[in-house]
């Protein structure tokens, strides 16, 4: 019956159980079997016990520490270089873990599938935080190798960037890269810094006929990840994010507003200036503006903007935002090219400019839309699965660590092989 309450299997006896203050502790120990030495095959004889706590699941309420007999064997045959070995019973725990087998697993799920912070669940298993998510990294690594199928077939790769961790003193930012697969929204893989140096060698570990079916690389205005593509994918075409280059266009808008703001006043907006009361009808579309809002935008500027810049710099963001509602490919592609050459009329503002010549630069990854209508944003959500672990996390110091438990919690892999996973 104490068998069948531990839940242990028909090759493991229970020999004692005792309730401390803390925990329950249960003392079990392997059915005897006489081994055999690996080397020279002569029968092995017994040459002491050790007792080894291993942290288990909870039992009855109660915290539980699963106390293992262990049988230490030696070879009698004085020829034999092998002296002693001592049993293994994977059933019970691994080898070198703290934590047993179907507490180990038990563990990585809780953690990596359901997101749950290592001290919580350290908390609920009465044990040291380093305790489970050592567990949880040993078992998640073991589960994704094992998992040789969750990276399928790859058309659209996405790549898009988001922050790791912030060091030192001076709060030195390190980030990190996230491979998307654009269709399905699954994350591959994450790899240190936003450099074309990372993400390249991930490509360059890839099956050559895994890389030739991808025809769509996806990413935002990033030259190292354009570069990382034109290198390691030169057949597959380049796709830039909508959304990136209209908020890019936004962003030269806001730039065009504060440099006229102090221009013409001689410091930086406040509440009773006209261009920066207008700074968020600046950035709305302008079919959402209505009439009202229309009226009042065109006042403002009227009161701040002398030389026109700002409108300028309004109408050009809106000409971006009107290229993507073109339906015709070849009609889109044509309006881009006659926009980015119209912006860099030198008469218009510098950020005008700045922007024509960027539009002019991206030309064929931002036309690419059209063709393929592949975006960011599935890399855009994966990235806010990432940071929901940093948050439970409270942040990550180590790589691997945040590595693991981002695959683990986003990166979707088959939970069904962790039931037969054991750490490496």
């Amino acid at each position: 019956m104490c068998e069948l309450l531990v839940g242990l299997g028909p090759g493991v006896r229970v020999v004692g159980v005792v309730r401390w203050l803390r925990w329950l502790e249960i003392t079990v120990e392997t059915r005897p079997v006489t081994p055999r030495c690996a080397n020279c095959a002569t029968v092995a004889e017994l040459k002491d016990r050790a007792r080894v706590s291993h942290v288990d699941l909870p039992a009855f309420g109660q915290p539980t520490r699963l106390v293992w007999h262990k049988r230490r064997w030696c070879c009698p045959a004085s020829f034999c270089a092998v002296r002693s070995w001592t049993e293994i019973d994977d059933e019970i725990a691994p080898r070198a873990q703290l934590l047993t087998t179907r507490a180990g697993r038990w563990v990585t799920a809780q953690v990596g599938r359901h997101g749950r912070a290592v001290s919580d669940v350290a908390a609920e298993l009465s044990c040291d935080w380093h305790t489970v998510n050592n567990a949880v990294i040993d078992y998640g690594e073991a589960l994704l190798d094992a998992d040789v199928d969750r990276i399928g077939v790859v058309y659209a790769l996405s790549l898009d960037e988001t922050l790791f961790v912030r060091r030192g003193a001076w709060r030195r930012q390190l980030w990190s890269t996230q491979l998307v697969d654009a269709r399905c929204g699954q994350l591959l893989d994450v790899v240190a810094g936003r450099t074309a140096d990372a993400p390249a060698r991930w490509l360059a570990g890839r099956d050559p006929v895994w890389l030739r079916r991808i025809q769509w690389a996806v990413m935002d205005l990033s030259g190292p990840y354009r570069s990382t593509f034109e290198s390691m994918l030169p057949d597959a075409t380049q796709v830039a994010d909508p959304f990136h280059v209209v908020r890019h266009a936004t962003a030269k808008l806001d730039e065009c507003r504060r440099r006229v703001q102090n221009e013409t006043l001689g410091h930086r907006g406040r509440n009773i200036d006209p261009l920066y009361r207008a700074r968020r009808l600046l950035t709305r579309a302008s079919e959402r503006l209505g009439d009202t809002g229309e009226t009042k935008l065109q006042g403002l500027l009227r009161a701040g903007d002398p030389h026109g810049e700002v409108a300028y710099a309004w109408h050009a963001k809106e000409a971006v935002r009107f290229f993507y509602d073109i339906p015709n490919p070849t009609i889109a592609e044509n309006y881009l090219r006659e926009l980015a050459d119209d912006l860099k009329d030198p008469t218009f503002p510098v950020e005008v400019n700045s922007l024509g010549r960027t539009l002019q630069r991206w030309h064929d990854q931002i036309s690419a839309w059209h063709r393929c209508r592949a975006t960011n944003g599935p890399a855009e959500a994966i990235n806010n699965l990432v940071k929901r672990v940093k948050r439970v996390a409270f942040g990550f110091r180590s790589f691997r660590n945040y590595r693991i438990r981002s695959l683990l919690y986003a990166g979707r892999p088959n939970w069904n092989h962790l039931a037969v996973t054991l750490p490496r």
